[in-house]
């Protein structure tokens, strides 16, 4: 498997990560042997030093630098909040136009941390679907702006206000699940992280890098008529 790389420069290296690759070996991701930390190191033969987490099941944006010093000084820049994350979701019902959910979530260590999430309601549309009581079925296409990095804090959070992100598994809606596999074929997150945005460490200069959605989200777009190209404008 060859990553797309987004960016890259003699202190930083930026990927497209697909779904379903795990950033490195951990206990977490189960039975794997690939990971994208690896990948990466192979395909521009350097070592790589992962610089934020991202979900196996998301996609998109993932920094690596490529020495202790620079991992450090990025690091700082997330601890401090200099980094902006751009995520898109495509989740169940019809949401608000603007919300910040601020609720605490707990870590596997059982501790309680403060946990906040934005979002922006891109799109809504209404398939032509029944499901359960429902005579049809409501999406919404969100861009969601994390203000803390909590393990999988988006999921929980669109979980937490009855909106889930379509195809996540645990936090998700089975029946909706159920029925994207059933109807299309669909197993797969909607959850994009599709920007970031920082100033480089380094060179000082502003750094804003896109991931194109992975194919299989274009897909879903299409089925589901949501014109993302349209809510941009």
């Amino acid at each position: 498997m060859e990553l797309e790389i987004l960016y890259q420069d003699e202190y930083l290296v930026v990927i497209n990560k697909p779904n379903g690759l795990a950033v490195h070996r951990s206990k977490l991701v189960g039975n794997t042997n690939v990971f994208a930390l690896q990948l990466l190191r192979d395909q521009i033969d350097q070592k790589v030093f992962p610089i934020h987490r991202l979900d196996r099941k998301t996609s998109g944006v993932l920094l690596f630098a490529l020495s202790p010093k620079v991992l450090s000084l990025m690091q700082k820049l997330f601890r401090e909040k200099e980094i902006l994350k751009t995520y898109v979701a495509i989740v169940r019902g019809h949401t608000k136009q603007h919300e910040i959910i601020d609720y605490p979530l707990t870590n596997g260590n059982n501790k309680t941390q403060e946990a906040i999430t934005e979002y922006s309601l891109l799109a809504a549309t209404e398939v032509n679907r029944p499901l359960g009581k429902h005579a049809t079925s409501r999406y919404s296409l969100l861009e969601i702006k994390p203000q803390t990095g909590r393990m999988h804090q988006i999921r929980k959070h669109m979980n937490h206000i009855r909106h889930p992100i379509i195809g996540d598994r645990p936090q998700g809606c089975s029946k909706q699940n159920r029925m994207f596999l059933e109807k299309w074929n669909m197993n797969t997150m909607m959850l994009h992280a599709q920007k970031i945005d920082f100033i480089h460490p380094i060179t000082k200069d502003q750094i804003s890098i896109l991931a194109e959605f992975p194919n299989e989200f274009k897909r879903v777009l299409n089925l589901l008529s949501l014109d993302f190209s349209s809510s941009r404008k």
